[in-house]
């Protein structure tokens, strides 16, 4: 079946009244039919829209020889002369009385309630005069009740029990839209009339309102892009505070490339060959392969809404951002209706994607909440909402979170958030890409050089001052302080790499070092250099400081990457990264004639770890334990073993400790010289960047006569007291 509708097939003419039955007709005669048996209903609506829906109801039930008392504060005729003026509420629990009093169980009447939500609060509690209406709601029996609830309004369980039958009328149904339009205002979408493609954009917008926003479309006839059409019904759909969002994947998120492309590839290319397709079967196809909810995972700073944001605009979709800690309400229920008016104004501003930052603060695993228990409600709440989704319907969700495996597995099963994207840390290519579009965007005209040296600068192997990989976070942060630094020097030249590091340290607060806490701090570093200088097998030394801008470590050297590193360590890797790991405390027993604390906090502790790991895990230890697993890596855990066994691995975790000392003091008595020349550099100078530290390694090698190492690129292993 094709989705194009000839202009002839459409309506010349429509009113409200007509549009109302032509758009809810299943639901009002199921309604009427509830009615007529004597179950109450309610109807949970619009306001604009109950009046209308009111309107054709007691058409139906007249032609069945019921009447209406339509209950809405107002005075008849007979209650003008009132001595005593009591109000809206007054008048209208007045008029509740007497319907209720007055009914009989052979009186074909239905008792209208238009105003529900007068009766409450807007935390769902009751007011003054609920506590008065609620008994002569529950007085007679034989009442049938007609009620109209708004959906920003939550009811009181007391209230909402009344009613057996409830139905929620949110928009319109796809199939009917065909009976809405009209053909002048058909005429504004172009030669072909696309309801389907048009329902993208008004499938939350109950029919009342629908028709009030065709009938003020301005712009030509049969245009050859309708785009100005659909941008008027966006623009007046729009609730709130809500916005689309202008991001372009491309232009404004850097690298990610493979982010990207899945991001494509599972949705917006599936999503533009659904508004391409011309026939009804081929669009409800596509639908099923839509994902509604979305898990984006990884670290903080990543831009993981940042990328919903960019998704939103690429299919034009009004955006909520909603933080998780934000729903959470010290009242009993409102958590959960927080929850429910945020999806109902999604639904209301289709299309629209909303963005639950932070999830696991309410979402977590159910059983393990140490909290209030609300967030047990909120889950059964979320997954409530997501569950009632129309395929049809433009409203997606997507959650973040840091911790996805907290996450409540009901979450997470197919139908809900059933596509995951992990969006990591950001690697070189990524930051390259990252710090162009900042330096595009904040004309800090840097360098190829700039660029290179705030690539390699956040790279592996550097850490933030919280201990973490730099994320896009963070390069913002470096760009927006370079940007402040060129400002308050009046700077029109291009930013060159020692302004990226003046922008890193400019305002670090380090703590100041004595002279003696200097001289141990150059020696420790320095062990660490010369003897990855020895060690084939570990990666040459790329910068060393004593100045550092970590909190936890006075000072440390920086590696070149060894590729090899991201499959796994070989044994000789393991060996030399335990011996340059003691070359620190080693350089202060042989210069100093004492040793200090300094390598107590990392050094020792990343030693005894690998050797550990090197004869419990990876069967690296000697032939008295043979090739064999002792400890779980994925938690740990070293598995049962007799104590004699026990005994054996500790001895050879010992001895690789020992050996990897022993040698690591060797090589420092070895190359003594070289050790006090590069300690004296550094006290002096406090840091040796590259191309100082590549003239130390070549004159090192040449005098010594050590060839030349294949290894060449960042570690992310640092050694720091």
């Amino acid at each position: 079946m094709s989705v194009i509708l000839p202009e002839s097939e459409l309506p010349e003419q429509l009113t409200i009244e007509q549009a109302v039955e032509a758009a809810y007709s299943t639901e009002l005669a199921e309604v009427a039919a509830k009615l007529q048996r004597g179950l109450p209903a309610l109807i949970e609506c619009d306001k604009e829209l109950a009046v209308y829906l009111f309107i054709n109801l007691r058409a139906r039930l007249k032609s069945q020889g019921y009447r209406c008392a339509y209950l809405d504060g107002r005075p008849r005729p007979n209650e003008q002369g009132s001595p005593v003026p009591t109000g809206l509420m007054g008048t209208m629990i007045n008029q509740l009385r007497d319907a209720v009093r007055g009914a009989t169980s052979h009186e074909k009447q239905v008792v209208v309630l238009p105003h529900l939500d007068l009766l409450t609060t807007s935390q769902g509690g009751l007011t003054g005069e609920a506590r008065e209406v609620i008994p002569l709601l529950y007085e007679n029996p034989e009442v049938v009740w007609l009620g109209f609830k708004d959906p920003s309004f939550p009811l009181p369980k007391v209230i909402e029990n009344l009613f057996p039958h409830r139905v929620s009328i949110v928009g319109i149904s796809r199939p009917r839209l065909r009976y809405l339009v009209t053909r002048r205002e058909a005429r504004k979408f172009g030669r072909q009339f696309n309801p389907w493609a048009l329902y993208k954009y008004v499938s939350g917008v109950n029919v009342v309102r629908l028709r009030r926003l065709l009938a003020t479309l301005e712009g030509e006839d049969y245009p050859a892009n309708p785009t100005l059409a659909y941008r008027q019904l966006r623009q007046a759909t729009l609730t709130g505070t809500l916005e689309v969002p202008e991001v372009d994947l491309d232009r404004d998120i850097g690298g990610y490339e493979k982010v990207k492309r899945q991001l494509r590839q599972e949705v917006l290319n599936i999503l533009g060959m659904k508004d391409a397709a011309r026939s009804a079967d081929e669009i409800a196809r596509l639908e099923e392969l839509i994902p509604r909810g979305m898990i984006f995972w990884g670290p903080p700073g990543t831009g993981k809404t940042f990328f919903a944001k960019a998704i939103a605009a690429a299919i034009g979709a009004a955006i909520t951002v909603v933080s998780g800690p934000e729903l959470k309400s010290k009242w009993v229920g409102e958590s959960e209706e927080n929850l429910r008016q945020i999806f109902h104004k999604a639904r209301q501003s289709a299309p629209s994607i909303i963005v639950f930052d932070e999830i696991d603060s309410f979402a977590t695993a159910r059983g393990t909440y140490t909290g209030s228990g609300v967030e047990h409600s909120m889950v059964n709440q979320l997954l409530t909402e997501m569950d009632g989704f129309h395929r049809e319907e433009m409203v997606f969700v997507v959650a973040t979170t840091n911790f996805v495996e907290s996450l409540d597995p009901a979450l997470l099963r197919p139908g809900r958030f059933e596509f995951h994207l992990q969006i990591p840390y950001p690697d070189d290519e990524d930051r390259r890409s990252i710090v162009q579009i900042y330096d595009r965007k904040m004309r800090l005209q840097m360098t190829e050089a700039a660029i290179d040296y705030a690539v390699r600068r956040t790279g592996r192997g550097y850490l933030t001052a919280t201990g973490t990989p730099f994320s896009g976070d963070h390069l913002n942060a470096l760009c927006r302080s370079l940007a402040r630094l060129r400002l308050r020097e009046n700077r029109t030249d291009p930013t060159q790499p020692e302004d990226i590091e003046r922008a890193f340290e400019e305002y670090v607060d380090r703590t100041e070092l004595t002279e003696r806490e200097e001289e141990i701090v150059a020696t420790h570093e320095s062990g660490h250099f010369i003897c990855a200088l020895a060690c084939e097998h570990y990666a040459e030394p790329e910068s060393i400081t004593i100045r550092s801008d970590m909190h936890w470590a006075a000072g440390y050297v920086r590696y070149k990457e060894n590729d090899q590193l991201r499959i796994g360590w070989t044994k000789n890797q393991a060996i030399d990264a335990m011996c340059v790991l003691f070359g620190g405390i080693e350089a202060e027993r042989l210069l100093l004639g004492d040793i200090s604390s300094g390598a107590g906090g990392g050094d020792l502790t990343q030693a005894t770890s690998i050797a550990q790991a090197m004869v419990e895990i990876y069967g690296m230890g000697n032939d008295t334990t043979g090739l064999r697993q002792f400890r779980d890596p994925r938690n740990n855990e070293r598995q049962p073993i007799s104590g004699m066994q026990a005994e054996l691995i500790d001895r050879q975790i010992n001895s690789l400790i020992r050996d990897a000392q022993i040698r690591a003091a060797k090589i420092l008595r070895d190359y003594r010289d070289d050790l006090m020349a590069l300690r004296d550099e550094v006290r002096q100078k406090k840091t040796l960047r590259q191309e100082r530290v590549r003239e130390l390694i070549a004159q090192f090698k040449q005098k010594h006569h050590l060839p030349r190492r294949q290894a060449d690129g960042p570690d992310d292993h640092h050694a720091a007291s």
